[in-house]
Formats: structure tokens, C-alpha cells, sequence
């Protein structure tokens, strides 16, 4: 081990030292370590750039990660999971959208998705700007297939609220 013992602790799955404040909470992924940064392709074990350990689980070198926000990408580059906690940025893309209505011939559009987060496959309204996933609230999603006309809504059935551009409509 490289450092004082009282700030990293040997994760055995992961086979790696790491952060004590991560202990007990991360994602564990077997010789995680072994592998070869995903952003530079160097050994990450034997590097003296202290890793930065990604949600998922999976590593890349500190400046790799920093390298990576800085030009937008917040991505895992293996997995495609959030590389950090994106809320604040899901709640402007909810607002981007109630403030952008999609064009009358693209309303009652809707599509299959993927999300990138939770894995979910959900079938959510078509928006430009993103497609919020159903389950998990990420907008890290993927379109899985073609644009679906929903049918027009019964006008004599009662409605309480119109729903929001970005939540799926039920289909029985």
C-alpha cells in the first residue's frame, strides 16, 4: 500500500487501494485495477496519478477525469453510467423542456429508450432535447427505436392535468 494507512484502506474485490471515505461505499468491480485507463490507456495499478473512482465502479486517472468534464463528457467511457451526480442538470433539461414545445406535427410522439443509469427500458414522449427515463429520472438515455404515433385521447374521457412533455403515457 502506498499512503497512511489512515486515509486508504485494500478493497480485496477491486484489489486496489482506496480512499477511506469510499469504504463501504462504492461499487465494487473485481481487479478493477488491472485495466488500463479508459480515457489515456495506461496502467492505472502501477501509475503514480491517484485514481478517480467513477460511480460504476470503473477507474481512470484523476487528471483523465478532470480532462473529461472539463470537454463535457459525463459519461463512464466504458459503461456509458452518470460519472457523477447529474440532478441539478436533470432539473434544467426539465426546465429547458417545459419552456420548449416540440412542433404540433411531433406532439403525441413518443419512443423506446434505454436509460444509461438504471438500465431501464421505458417508452417516454419524444422530445429534442432529451428523453427522460421513466424510472430512474435520468436523461442519460438512448433511443432504442422509432417514433410511435400515441393515439388521440378520448375527449369525452375525464382528465384531471395534462401530463408532462417528459413522462411516458400509459398504454393498456
Amino acid at each position: 500500500m502506498i499512503g497512511p494507512q489512515d486515509k486508504y484502506f485494500h478493497c480485496d474485490k477491486c484489489n486496489l487501494c482506496l480512499s477511506v471515505n469510499l469504504q463501504g461505499n462504492h461499487k465494487c468491480v473485481e481487479n478493477v485495477s488491472r485495466q488500463n485507463c479508459p480515457v489515456c490507456m495506461e496502467d492505472i495499478h502501477t501509475s503514480r496519478i491517484e485514481a478517480h473512482v467513477l460511480p460504476c465502479g470503473h477507474l481512470l486517472h484523476n487528471t483523465c477525469f478532470d480532462d473529461m468534464v472539463k470537454m463535457g463528457a459525463y459519461r463512464c467511457p466504458l459503461c456509458m453510467h452518470s460519472a457523477f451526480n447529474m440532478d441539478d442538470r436533470w432539473f434544467n433539461i426539465d426546465l429547458e423542456i417545459s419552456q420548449s414545445p416540440m412542433p404540433t406535427e411531433y406532439q403525441g410522439i413518443s419512443t423506446k429508450i434505454v436509460c444509461n443509469d438504471c438500465q431501464a427500458h421505458c417508452t417516454v414522449r419524444f422530445h429534442v432535447l432529451g428523453m427522460k427515463c421513466s424510472n430512474c429520472g435520468s436523461y442519460n438515455t438512448a433511443q432504442e427505436g422509432g417514433l410511435i404515433q400515441q393515439p388521440e385521447p378520448d375527449t369525452e374521457a375525464e382528465t384531471d392535468t395534462e401530463p408532462e412533455l417528459h413522462e411516458a403515457p400509459t398504454q393498456h
